[in-house]
């Protein structure tokens, strides 16, 4: 006789979704993550995000990127290349859909 057994929970930490986003806009050329202020949590946790935020509600996530692009890049067409693989590699790694993967350029460097 079988019984029907109930798949187990998989919990996949923010920390393993920021992972996934970093590593992936580490491979988009032109574009690099600025640091936002210290904030309390962070200095209390000694757990630094540079410049992401990750948002869970349920099996939905948002991710915050701050970033600093290369001067002469088309920042629209490299910020739009990072939401695409950001997006793409989360929900392909972790099965989790992603809400929305929204970039804040703050600088351009020289």
């Amino acid at each position: 006789m079988r019984y029907a057994v109930p798949m187990p929970e998989v919990d996949i930490s923010n920390d393993v979704i920021l992972g996934i986003a970093s590593l992936t806009l580490e491979r988009i050329p032109g574009l690099e993550p600025i640091s936002p202020p210290l904030a309390m949590p962070e200095v209390l946790t000694g757990k630094r995000a540079k410049g992401f935020k990750i948002e869970r509600s349920g099996k939905e996530v948002t991710v915050n990127v701050t970033v600093s692009t290369e001067y002469g890049v088309n920042i629209r067409k490299v910020c739009e290349d990072a939401q695409k693989s950001i997006f793409e590699n989360i929900e392909v790694m972790t099965g989790l859909s992603v809400k929305a993967v929204n970039i804040t350029v703050q600088a351009v460097m020289i």
